[in-house]
């Protein structure tokens, strides 16, 4: 399985705005309805925030995978965002967070949804990766820069 699968380059933020969780989760759920318009921001907000509500998809190392189950989605997809500032996400390390990928998957969907936040973990674990993506000045660049680096591994 490869991100480009799932992740179009419409759906990548260089720059969020957002401050807080709650607009983090906002902002990339307007984003993936953007690229996607058959989807509801409001619905996508409510999957992400429903999730949270257990235990916060911040991995830490400055990543969170804000994630859900949505019905009526045929394949996965996700959003990507980078906050420049770094935002209270209540991540695992205690530490600001600035690298975030909204995924949704089908409702009954555990093994494809489970592969998807396996391999997005495993990319973002490597500091230079991670570096580059803070790096970058453009959502083209992002999105290149992952597909390159997921197609190495």
């Amino acid at each position: 399985m490869k991100i480009a699968e799932f992740l179009s380059p419409k759906a990548v933020v260089a720059d969020l705005s957002a401050r807080t969780k709650s607009e983090i989760l906002t902002e990339l759920s307007r984003t993936l309805a953007n690229a996607h318009p058959e989807l509801k921001p409001e619905r996508l907000v409510e999957v992400l925030q429903d999730r949270e509500k257990l235990g916060s998809t911040g991995i830490g190392e400055g990543v969170a995978i804000p994630h859900g189950k949505l019905s009526g989605l045929s394949q996965l997809m996700a959003s990507f965002g980078v906050a420049r500032r770094g935002v209270d996400f209540e991540a695992i390390d205690g530490k600001p967070t600035y690298l975030f990928f909204a995924l949704v998957a089908p409702e009954n969907s555990a093994g494809i949804h489970l592969k998807a936040l396996a391999r997005i973990s495993r990319l973002f674990k490597n500091p230079r990766f991670r570096e580059s993506i803070l790096k970058a000045q453009t959502a083209e660049d992002i999105y290149r820069l992952i597909a390159e680096e997921d197609a190495r591994s």
